[in-house]
């Protein structure tokens, strides 16, 4: 289980969230910080501001261990074959582990998932001491069953390094769907969807939502 920090408040890509403030921030293109004219700055406000679910990415490493990781930048990438895509720092243990073994798991946390999201957003090296999880049944992956509604199992299709962060194309291989209202992230802070404001799903024609 990686020591180091891997995750940073989502304070400008989606990539990471984390109660309160901190200095990470995806950088798409050149990796290069703010150039003096307040465009980081400005985009991570611009980021922030947009609300998404919240989910944990686990993978196990060679010799067996745990790593994971709390992301919100989660998306659909394909229906046939089904791919997401989630992005990752590049000195992520989470990631060294999932590129080493080829599988990774998205785990969708529900909205009594709060605490263990501030868990795998920080550092602390006990982080699966201090959560219930299982194995999921295809490959082995840590699933963590009491705080995430929905878990995905996934093979690595590819893999495409933008500045300090990688994005991961995961092949969904299986999927466990469960009941729970998601939680949600944005404005810096976590958010519970109201029961008067969950709608009916919208069916929606060609790309993948």
């Amino acid at each position: 289980m990686e020591t180091t920090t891997e995750m940073r408040q989502r304070n400008g890509s989606g990539a990471a969230v984390l109660p309160g403030s901190g200095p990470e921030a995806v950088r798409p293109g050149s990796g290069a910080g703010d150039a003096g004219d307040g465009t980081s700055h400005a985009f991570r406000d611009f980021m922030s501001s947009y609300f998404t679910g919240v989910s944990i990415v686990t993978a196990v490493d060679p010799a067996g261990r745990p790593h994971g990781l709390t992301c919100s930048s989660l998306t659909s990438v394909a229906m046939d074959p089904p791919t997401l895509q989630v992005c990752l720092a590049d000195r992520s243990g989470t990631l060294a582990a999932l590129r080493a073994q080829g599988t990774f798991a998205v785990n969708l946390l529900h909205q009594g998932g709060r605490g263990t999201a501030s868990v795998f957003a920080s550092t602390r090296p006990d982080r699966f001491e201090r959560t219930a999880w299982r194995h999921t049944p295809t490959h082995g992956l840590p699933w963590l069953h009491e705080d995430a509604y929905a878990v995905a199992e996934c093979e690595v299709a590819e893999t495409l390094t933008i500045g300090d962060h990688v994005a991961v194309f995961g092949r969904v291989r299986h999927v466990e769907n469960g009941a729970g209202r998601p939680l949600l992230y944005g404005r810096r802070g976590f958010l519970s969807l109201h029961p008067t404001e969950a709608t009916e799903p919208v069916r929606t024609e060609g790309a993948a939502r």
